[in-house]
């Protein structure tokens, strides 16, 4: 998948949640994310945050604490 695409999904996510409140929306953009995304989606999506991820939402960088970080593949 590419970074660009993963940023939009990401970003339209949040968009989608910015209505719940302050602390439903980080919780809700989290649970949606671990429910639906795959693992390699969300180790891209850390790998992008772990760079700065500056385009993407606020709440997906509130919600980056509440995001399953997938654990690393076995050698």
């Amino acid at each position: 998948m590419e970074q660009r695409d993963l940023i939009r999904m990401a970003n339209q996510i949040a968009t989608f949640f910015h209505g719940s409140g302050p602390e439903a929306e980080a919780r809700d953009v989290a649970e949606h994310i671990n429910k639906f995304w795959e693992p390699h989606m969300r180790n891209a999506l850390f790998a992008y945050l772990d760079a700065g991820g500056k385009e993407l939402d606020p709440a997906i960088l509130k919600a980056a604490a509440l995001i399953k970080r997938p654990k690393p593949a076995a050698a």
